[in-house]
C-alpha cells in the first residue's frame, strides 16, 4: 500500500494544497521528539525537492532549536475530508528567520500573520503516501483566530519579548538561535 517518491508529483501538490492541516517531527540526537500540528494556510511547496512554511510564534521553538542541531524533519498531512491518503516528506530543514537576508524572498510566498517568527524550509530527500483508511473523516469548519488575535495584541514589541522570555532555548536546553 505505501508508494516512495523522490520528488513531489503535480497530484501531490494538489493534495498538500487541498490541506488545511499539517504536522510536523523533529529531534535532536538527545531528548524529547517534537510532534506538532500546524495550520493558518502557511505551507508551501516551492518546487518539487523543496517545500516551507511560515512559523507563527508559539509557546516553544523545538523544530527550530532540533533543525539546528540535526536538520532532520518529516511534516505529514492526512486526508480528513476526501480520498483516504497520508502523504509523509521526509528531509533537512533549515530556519529562515525574520532577520536574515533570504526573509525578503521567502515571506512573500505567505500571508502576513501577526506574530510570525520563522520561515521552515525543508529539501525533500523522499516522500511517501499510504492508504490513510484508518483516518477518520472530519469537517473543515474554519480557522482558529485565537493565536493571531493574541499577537496583535501583543505587538512587535510584545512578540520580541515573548521570544525572549519563551523562544530562545528548546525545553531540552538547545538553543533555537531565534534571535542571533
Amino acid at each position: 500500500m505505501a508508494k516512495f517518491y523522490k520528488k513531489l508529483t503535480p497530484e501531490l501538490r494538489e493534495f498538500i494544497a487541498r490541506q488545511h492541516l499539517f504536522f510536523t517531527a523533529t529531534a535532536a540526537g538527545e531528548g524529547r521528539i517534537n510532534l506538532s500540528p500546524k495550520g493558518m494556510d502557511a505551507f508551501r511547496c516551492l518546487d518539487d525537492d523543496s517545500v516551507a512554511y511560515l512559523d507563527v510564534t508559539g509557546s516553544g521553538n523545538e523544530t527550530a532549536a532540533h533543525l539546528r542541531a540535526d536538520g532532520r524533519i518529516t511534516i505529514m498531512f492526512c486526508s480528513f475530508e476526501t480520498q483516504p491518503l497520508i502523504l509523509r516528506l521526509y528531509g533537512r530543514g533549515r530556519v529562515v528567520r525574520t532577520h536574515d537576508h533570504a526573509w525578503e524572498h521567502s515571506a512573500p510566498h505567505f500571508p502576513a500573520l501577526a506574530g510570525a517568527r520563522q520561515i521552515m524550509v525543508v529539501n525533500i530527500e523522499s516522500l511517501q503516501t499510504s492508504c490513510g483508511y484508518g483516518v477518520p473523516r472530519y469537517d473543515y469548519t474554519g480557522e482558529r483566530e485565537t493565536l493571531l488575535s493574541w499577537a496583535e495584541n501583543k505587538g512587535p514589541q510584545g512578540i520580541k519579548q515573548y521570544w525572549r522570555e519563551k523562544n530562545l532555548i528548546s525545553i531540552d536546553g538547545l538553543p533555537t538561535h531565534l534571535q542571533d
